[in-house]
């Protein structure tokens, strides 16, 4: 592998992220991190963003009594600030009302206009103002959209800008079909099979009810659908107008990494529109399951929203990055608390890998241990898992590690030896912290770095990595 290109889901600027979007983007982080060690930072791209124009943000500013354009950015600082709290390294946060955005997604809507995929037509039927998204009868449960359940599905009617969504139908179901690794896990795969076999249709891709949005090359009355839009950000993020050299290197991307919700619009709309304007398709779709909270779904309305800086203030942001990733499965649905975190922080953070580290250092400072600059490499147990995305074994693996060292400790006493024996025992420690620091990079960049600092050249005690809480 030469390169990696990977992004996130960009999220509406209705409200500022919460901790269940936070879930998705700690594991983009990690992978972007991991592939950094392993290919070399500069061959590296991590994007991630905010969706900002549509109907939705547009209502969500009317209610603050701000202008579109103030609220949109407000709230994308906010995003960005959360992210930053848990120091995502992202290399672009896009901003879908960037100026090189708007370029790109009407380049591509002129792309796919003079490939005969576009036309105008008269779009009559259901809308969830929510997902800013049309759905057919077949897609509701009990006349609702499942992901915004409190939300009145909309009847509308309006004169719209089609995309030939239903020529790409045979094309986008021999392409999973064809390619397992495409859409992963494999429950999705086969949820987008089953929609393609009931029959694409064609989708409106332009409005004119409202005007927050990217304007329609020659049509000063409509502006592009949110997610005609939106979904072009990857191919803005890593230059493709502007910076071609570059986004010559980083295209197909290798990972788009998004909630279940968003789906549909990856793998279907994405993968057509892409193929229309006669670009590669992204490598992998993978997506991640949604988070609960003491067993109630993340909502505003219920009063449970949990912003990560909540979190990272009481637990710090290697706390916070750990428990969500070692105690939930990226794929699939999850249950998080408050309790549940303070639990694991004090169980594997402070009295593990916290306690392993203090007591080492203790020890190499008071026989004046040298450590010495051995090259580090990644673990493949770990890294096997961290490619096949379970993160929460690749840290099971690197916890077993742990628990190793410490029974090494306890089973050596280097406090009742003396002499070459005893220099032994604690290199090997020393060793074994450094590999386990090494690996723990893109899961705990924080902790890490200070571990290798500390057992770097002569090694002293120093405070509690994880006091405990």
């Amino acid at each position: 592998m030469k390169k990696y290109y990977i992004t996130t889901a960009i999220d509406y600027v209705n409200d500022t992220i919460h901790i269940g979007h936070a879930f998705q983007k700690i594991a983009a982080d990690i992978l972007a991190r991991y592939y950094r060690v392993k290919i070399g930072k500069e061959n590296v791209f991590f994007l991630t963003g905010t969706d900002e124009y549509g109907q939705k943000a547009e209502k969500a500013a009317k209610e603050s009594g701000q202008g579109t354009r103030e609220y949109v950015r407000a709230i994308s600082n906010t995003d960005k600030q959360q992210q930053d709290s848990l120091n995502i390294s992202y290399d672009r946060f896009i901003e879908t009302t960037d100026d090189d955005h708007t370029k790109v997604a009407q380049e591509i809507w002129k792309r796919v206009e003079q490939n005969g995929d576009i036309y105008l037509g008269e779009f009559n039927g259901l809308y969830c103002t929510g997902c800013e998204a049309y759905y057919a009868e077949s897609d509701l449960t009990d006349g609702k959209c499942q992901f915004h359940p409190h939300l009145e599905i909309k009847k509308i009617t309006e004169k719209n800008f089609f995309f030939k969504w239903s020529q790409y139908q045979n094309f986008l179901i021999n392409h999973i079909k064809n390619n397992p690794n495409f859409v992963v896990p494999e429950s999705g795969r086969n949820e987008m099979v089953k929609f393609l076999e009931r029959g694409l249709k064609d989708i409106p891709i332009s409005r004119t009810s409202f005007s927050w949005g990217v304007p329609v090359p020659g049509q000063p009355d409509h502006v592009m659908y949110v997610w005609f839009d939106a979904l072009t950000n990857y191919l803005t993020g890593i230059g493709f107008l502007d910076n071609p050299k570059q986004f010559k290197k980083f295209w197909p991307a290798d990972v788009h990494i998004l909630g279940v919700d968003n789906l549909r619009w990856h793998a279907l709309l994405w993968s057509a529109m892409l193929k229309s304007a006669e670009l590669e398709l992204p490598k992998t779709i993978l997506v991640n399951g949604f988070l609960g909270i003491n067993g109630q779904k993340i909502s505003k309305s219920l009063g449970n929203v949990i912003r990560p800086t909540d979190w990272v203030e009481k637990f710090g942001a290697d706390a916070v990055r750990y428990y969500l990733m070692r105690y939930n499965v990226l794929t699939e649905e999850g249950d998080i608390s408050e309790e549940k975190l303070r639990v694991a922080y004090n169980a594997d953070l402070a009295n593990g890998l916290g306690n392993l580290v203090s007591r080492v250092a203790k020890l190499c400072e008071t026989h004046s241990v040298i450590a010495s600059e051995t090259k580090q490499s990644l673990d493949p147990k770990m890294t096997v898992h961290l490619e096949n995305y379970k993160f929460n074994e690749a840290l099971s693996h690197i916890w077993g590690e742990i628990t190793d060292a410490d029974k090494k400790v306890n089973k050596e006493k280097p406090w009742e030896l003396t002499g070459e024996k005893l220099n032994q025992v604690l290199l090997d420690l020393v060793a074994r912290i450094q590999h386990i620091a090494f690996n723990l990079q893109p899961f705990l960049p924080e902790t890490s770095e200070k571990i290798l600092k500390q057992f770097s050249g002569k090694i002293k005690s120093g405070s509690p990595l994880f006091p405990r809480i």
